[in-house]
């Protein structure tokens, strides 16, 4: 059996999701394809270890979609500072952490916001995304019929599925992640560099009250992040990023609840709330990933598939996110003009637009990392100086702020969705 669509979407998370629903009014046949899809929502449940910032230009995007009512129909954690500090071992602090000396910290109202963003669970986004996507009879939901072989030395490309059935379209984009099977069966080179750290990551049950703040601390070992999660059933939940070693990933794996909880308790700042219960925790290693290139003729990358960036600034899926904007728009407007999606000429459009953006995100994270992951005495009196200068001089907050949020970048959206929305946020 042969199946044609206009486009095909391979991996319905949160990025490939967000493509159907941006191309979804447009009337094209889109065939989204996702192995398996995720557990339903049970406000009881406690929240799921991955956990993603979603900042403004994300938000925006969301709601527009009309899937960031859904979200918060669910569960979401606004934050409203984000402190940024690192652990001064001079012989008058005794190693603690000298908040007068290597502090700073971020406030929403600097930038006349309620928040500065959300801490969401990405199962939820998922959901919330597959859940506006019901109401478009163009979009087939294809899973539990995986992807076995893609074709694209000829055009259109052609996709076999696993019953036999083949799918065909003139643009295949893959949005299946880190180890994207679209990258490799299109031939699309990559770099890849692995970070001599890995990131543990934990969700916790704290004394409440919940906390309005996000942080990182800087420490010679590696940093540490507190994230906030969203109230369940009384109690109240945060996320933990702590950065190690990759050999002692068995051993903060392996140790007994009670002993892991104490030990995050040790090593994290006084900042950090007490910890009442462990609810899940996971290590993974730190690889920065970037695709040669984005595009082909009759394939286009998106978010992870075609970069991963350290998620030290949790700018991962906001950068899908603005892949999406961008690809989505490009593909509109062509359609207008009546090119076909799949020609090089307008995918390249969307590679020139977004390759380089996500490159300079890539190097600025990567300058971030290196710069207090060493204790190199003139860069630790450095960037301990510059902690200081960014505490004290704030009204130069204010841009990095707007940055860091996606109120100075945000790309153009689709004509359709430029309508005024409701204020949501």
């Amino acid at each position: 059996m042969t199946t044609d669509f206009d486009i095909i979407i391979v991996g319905a998370g949160m990025v490939g999701s967000a493509l159907a629903c941006a191309l979804a009014p447009s009337g094209a046949r889109i065939g989204l394809l996702e192995r398996e899809l995720p557990p339903s929502f049970d406000p009881a449940q406690p929240p799921d270890l991955r956990v993603s910032a979603i900042n403004y230009a994300s938000i925006e995007l969301l709601s527009r979609l009309g899937a960031w009512p859904r979200v918060l129909e669910k569960r979401a954690c606004p934050f409203r500072q984000l402190a940024v500090w690192e652990k001064l071992e001079l012989p008058f602090s005794r190693g603690e952490f000298d908040s007068r000396f290597n502090r700073t910290c971020f406030d929403a109202k600097q930038v006349d916001q309620a928040q500065l963003g959300y801490i969401i669970e990405n199962r939820l986004i998922q959901l919330a995304l597959l859940e506006q996507l019901e109401q478009y009879p163009n979009i087939q939901l294809i899973t539990r019929n995986p992807l076995v072989q893609a074709d694209f030395g000829q055009q259109p490309p052609r996709l076999t599925l696993e019953d036999g059935t083949t799918l065909i379209a003139p643009l295949v984009v893959g949005s299946d992640g880190a180890n994207s099977r679209i990258r490799q069966w299109a031939q699309i080179g990559q770099f890849a560099d692995a970070y001599a750290q890995h990131a543990l990551l934990a969700t916790v049950e704290i004394e409440p009250p919940q906390q309005d703040i996000t942080w990182q601390a800087f420490t010679p070992t590696g940093p540490l992040a507190f994230l906030p999660l969203a109230d369940v059933g009384g109690k109240s939940y945060a996320s933990l990023v702590w950065y190690h070693q990759a050999q002692q990933g068995p051993e903060l794996l392996g140790m007994p609840d009670g002993e892991f909880l104490q030990a995050a308790q040790t090593t994290f700042p006084r900042e950090l709330p007490p910890l009442k219960a462990l609810v899940a925790r996971g290590s993974f290693p730190l690889v920065k990933r970037h695709a040669l290139n984005y595009v082909k003729p009759g394939v286009a990358l998106v978010g992870d598939a075609a970069h991963t960036i350290n998620p030290l600034a949790g700018q991962g899926v906001n950068l899908g996110f603005k892949d999406v904007a961008s690809l989505a728009r490009i593909l509109l407007e062509a359609r207008q003009h009546g090119e076909g999606w799949g020609t090089l000429e307008v995918l390249q459009r969307y590679e020139r637009e977004r390759h380089t953006a996500n490159q300079l995100m890539m190097n600025l994270m990567d300058l971030f990392y290196y710069g207090f992951s060493n204790s190199i005495a003139p860069i630790k009196l450095l960037r301990n100086l510059g902690l200081a200068a960014a505490s004290l001089a704030k009204p130069a907050q204010r841009p990095v702020i707007a940055y860091a949020l996606g109120l100075r970048d945000s790309l153009p959206l689709p004509a359709f969705l430029r309508e005024r929305v409701p204020n949501l946020i």
